[in-house]
């Protein structure tokens, strides 16, 4: 593991990158990239502890792209790119569905996509905290991948893991992940200082997995240095009997990394 936290992304778009789950994945950030703003403040993110822990961006929105320079920015990378990506992601510096116009720049970036010829999928990877936004729903709705996060099964797990903007819950957040249609779960667990691999723990997290009913699982531990240096990884053969839970429970395969 690095010794640091990834710096912020300086731009609206970046990488290819190696993506763990999506391979050549050209991710987009629609967060700001001075600092980090969220409705997240996870112990094991890679991009350091949340600088403005929030989930309404209306008072940053200048420091926000606007849906033309997202646009323009795919563009002008797609026309030179070779070889293209196989996924397209909304990602970055933060949790991207919490820029004000996020379905319009998702039907724009799917434009830009079908007229470029680029036979890239549109990801995104999001920590479900916006789902209780219409426009957001449509959004997320429109794209090809939709990967969400769900770390807890109870209000005292998410607390501990994600340290979230006040106004969230478990229960909002599952009640969105059951309305949104083929959904993939993607789920950290950690261990050290604060963890949330104990049996109680665990279970909890399955009966709420149960209850979204996802497509697909993704279960994984940290791959760079997290926020709270205090965290460790969680040991491959763990998360396999965490994969194998959710099987017996549920009929859901989970992908172990």
């Amino acid at each position: 593991m690095v010794s640091r936290v990834l710096g912020l992304q300086k731009g609206i778009i970046y990488g290819p990158v190696a993506s763990r789950r999506l391979g050549r994945s050209l991710g987009l950030n629609l967060s700001p990239t001075a600092y980090k703003v969220c409705s997240f403040n996870c112990v094991y993110c890679h991009y350091g502890w949340t600088k403005d822990l929030t989930s309404d961006l209306s008072a940053y929105t200048k420091d926000l792209p606007t849906p033309q320079a997202v646009e323009e920015a795919l563009e002008q990378t797609l026309e030179t790119l070779d070889p293209p990506p196989q996924y397209i992601t909304f990602s970055g510096n933060g949790e991207p569905t919490l820029h004000p116009d996020f379905e319009e720049i998702v039907d724009r970036v799917r434009a830009v996509r079908d007229r470029t010829g680029t036979r890239a999928e549109v990801a995104a990877l999001s920590n479900s905290t916006g789902l209780v936004d219409e426009g957001v729903f449509r959004g997320l709705a429109k794209l090809d991948i939709r990967i969400m996060k769900l770390d807890a099964g109870t209000d005292e797990v998410l607390k501990r893991i994600n340290r979230p903007a006040v106004d969230i819950t478990v229960d909002v957040i599952v009640e969105g992940l059951k309305k949104l249609e083929d959904v993939t779960i993607q789920s950290v667990f950690v261990e050290g200082a604060v963890c949330n691999t104990r049996d109680e723990d665990v279970n909890a997290w399955i009966d709420r997995v149960e209850d979204i009913a996802p497509r697909a699982m993704q279960v994984y531990s940290l791959e760079n240095a997290p926020a709270l240096s205090t965290l460790v990884g969680v040991p491959a053969e763990k998360l396999a009997e965490i994969a194998r839970k959710v099987k017996e429970r549920t009929g859901i395969e989970a992908d172990t990394y």
